[in-house]
C-alpha cells in the first residue's frame, strides 16, 4: 500500500472573478472604500528592472510604493460607475 499526500496548491481562487478581485483580507475590518485600506501586491520583475524603479523613485525623492501607487492610479483610474 503506497502512502500518496496530495499537495495543495498555494492559494485556491474563487470560481467567480469579481469575488476573487472584492475580497477583503480578513484580518483587517477596513472596507475597500476605506482610505486607510490597502492590499499587497507582488509582481515579479528583473534585477535590472528593479534597480531602474529604485533608481527613478529615488531621484522623485519618494518610496517605490508611492510611485506604483501613483502609475497604478493613472494607468487604472477608477471607473465612476463602478461600486467597490
Amino acid at each position: 500500500m503506497t502512502n500518496r499526500v496530495q499537495k495543495r496548491g498555494f492559494a485556491t481562487r474563487p470560481s467567480d472573478p469579481d469575488t476573487w478581485i472584492r475580497t477583503l483580507d480578513a484580518r483587517t475590518n477596513g472596507t475597500s472604500n476605506d482610505p486607510s485600506f490597502t492590499a499587497g501586491l507582488t509582481i515579479d520583475v528583473t534585477p535590472a528592472l528593479r534597480g531602474r524603479i529604485k533608481i527613478v523613485a529615488f531621484r522623485r525623492g519618494i518610496t517605490v510604493a508611492d510611485m506604483l501607487r501613483d502609475l497604478f492610479a493613472r494607468e487604472f483610474p477608477a471607473d465612476p460607475g463602478e461600486t467597490s
